[in-house]
C-alpha cells in the first residue's frame, strides 16, 4: 500500500513544500494537497490590491498550476488534526486519512487581548481581506470632503502595516482622494525587528508620503468607529486595519503536539514530536536556538524545501537533514517605492545596509518574481512583473 503523505495549506509554506515532495518522494507513496482554496495567493504583495483591485488576477495562481497530475488536491477548510488516529477532519465533516502529515496552513492576526480588536478592524490575511480594505477605503472616500477627509487608521508599524499605509496612501494620491492615514504603533519605534537604520529610512518615506505616525502609545480598547489608547486621546477612524503581531490558528488548538499560542513547535529538521508530523510556515514555531524561525514569505519558502527532502528521508528510514534560516535581508515598499536593508549580493563579504531608489524597488520585484517562477513558470512572472 502507498504511503500517503498529506500537506495541509496553499501558502508559501504549503505550495512551497507540495512542490519540493513532488520531486523528492518516492515512489511508493502519495501526495495528497489539501487546503481551503484553489489557489495559491501571493500574500506577501497582497497590499498592492489595497490600491487597485484589479491586480488580484496577477497575484493568484490556480492549484493545477503548481502540482503535477498525479498529486490529488482536495479543497476543503482543515478544522482539526487527530495524531493518534492519523486523521485530518475538514469543515464539510469529511475526514483524510495520512502516514505522514505536513501543517502549512499559516497564522491569525494576534489581537492581545486588546478589548474590541477582535470584532472591529480588518485584517490582511488573504486575498478576500485585501479586496475588502480596498473596498472599505474606497466607500470612506466616496463619502469624505475636503473639509472632512476620510481617516484610515492601521494598527502596527511591522512589514504588512508599513506597506499597507503606504498603498493606502496611493490611491489617496493617484484618485486625489480626500483622506489622512495614521499608521500607530506600541513601541516607541515603527518596523520594531529593524535596526536605527532602517527605521529611520522607512520613518522618513512614509513622512514624505503625507503619512502621521503615531508610537510609543499601546491601544487599549476598539469601538465601532473609534481607537482609545493608554495616554494619547482617542482617534475616530472610518476604516481601521490591524497588522498586529501572529498567533496559530484556533483549528490547531487540540492537536496532540506540543505548542504556544496554538503554533506546532518543532525541531530544526521540521518535525514535531510526533515523527509522522511536520509542520513549517506561519503556524509552527521552528527551533533556530534562541530564537524561532520568523513568521515570515522568507524563512516558510526556504524552510519548504527541506520539508519535502525530510519527509521522503523518513519514509525511506533515512537521517533527516535540519534547516537553518538564511536572512537574506529585508525589502518594504510604500507605494512604488522601496527600501531594501542587509541585502546579500554574491561576490560581497557582508550584507549591503540601507538603500532605496530603483535598486530597491527592482530587488523587491525581483523577490516575489522568484518565488512565482518557482513555483510555476516564467510566462506568470512575465503577466505578474508589472504590479509587483
Amino acid at each position: 500500500m502507498a504511503t500517503r503523505v498529506v500537506v495541509l495549506g496553499a501558502g508559501y509554506a504549503g505550495a512551497g513544500a507540495v512542490k519540493s515532495l513532488q520531486k523528492h518522494l518516492p515512489d511508493r507513496a502519495q501526495l495528497t494537497w489539501v487546503a481551503e482554496n484553489d489557489y495559491h495567493f501571493v500574500l506577501h504583495e497582497s497590499h498592492r490590491i489595497i490600491r487597485d483591485a484589479s491586480v488580484k488576477e496577477k497575484l493568484t495562481i490556480p492549484v493545477d498550476e503548481i502540482k503535477d497530475r498525479e498529486t490529488e488536491f482536495i479543497q476543503g477548510e482543515v478544522v482539526d488534526v487527530d495524531v493518534d488516529e492519523r486523521v485530518v477532519s475538514l469543515a464539510d465533516d469529511s475526514t483524510v486519512e495520512y502516514d505522514y502529515v505536513l501543517v502549512a496552513i499559516g497564522s491569525e492576526t494576534a489581537t492581545y487581548g486588546i478589548e474590541g480588536m477582535d470584532e472591529h478592524p480588518l485584517t490582511l490575511k488573504s486575498r478576500e481581506d485585501a479586496l475588502e480594505i480596498h473596498e472599505q477605503v474606497k466607500e470612506a472616500a466616496r463619502e469624505a470632503t475636503r473639509d472632512d477627509p476620510a481617516q484610515v487608521v492601521i494598527g502596527g508599524a511591522g512589514l504588512s502595516g508599513i506597506q499597507s499605509a503606504g498603498e493606502v496612501a496611493e490611491f489617496r494620491d493617484k484618485n486625489h482622494a480626500p483622506i489622512d492615514v495614521t499608521l500607530v504603533e506600541a513601541l516607541p519605534q515603527i518596523f520594531p525587528p529593524g535596526d536605527a537604520e532602517i527605521q529611520g529610512a522607512l520613518r522618513h518615506r512614509l513622512e514624505q508620503r503625507d503619512i502621521d505616525i503615531l508610537t510609543d502609545d499601546p491601544i487599549t480598547k476598539a469601538t465601532e468607529d473609534t481607537i482609545e489608547f493608554d495616554e494619547r486621546d482617542p482617534l475616530e477612524y472610518d476604516v481601521f486595519l490591524w497588522t498586529g503581531g501572529v498567533t496559530g490558528p484556533s483549528e490547531l488548538s487540540d492537536v496532540d503536539v506540543e505548542k504556544e499560542h496554538n503554533r506546532l513547535k518543532a525541531g530544526s529538521n521540521l518535525q514535531t514530536e510526533d515523527e509522522r508530523v511536520f509542520a513549517i510556515g506561519d503556524d509552527s514555531l521552528i527551533d533556530q536556538g534562541e530564537n524561532p524561525a520568523p513568521p515570515t514569505a522568507q524563512a516558510a519558502w526556504q524552510s519548504a524545501e527541506v520539508a519535502g527532502k525530510n519527509i521522503a528521508a523518513a519514509i525511506e528510514g533515512r537521517p533527516l537533514e535540519r534547516w537553518t534560516y538564511d536572512d537574506q535581508g529585508t525589502l518594504v515598499s510604500i507605494g512604488e517605492e522601496a527600501v531594501a536593508h542587509d541585502v546579500k549580493f554574491a561576490g560581497f563579504s557582508s550584507p549591503i545596509s540601507t538603500f532605496g531608489g530603483f535598486p530597491a524597488k527592482n530587488l523587491k520585484k525581483a523577490a516575489a518574481a522568484r518565488w512565482i517562477n518557482k513555483i510555476t513558470s516564467p510566462k506568470r512572472v512575465a503577466d505578474a512583473w508589472k504590479i509587483l
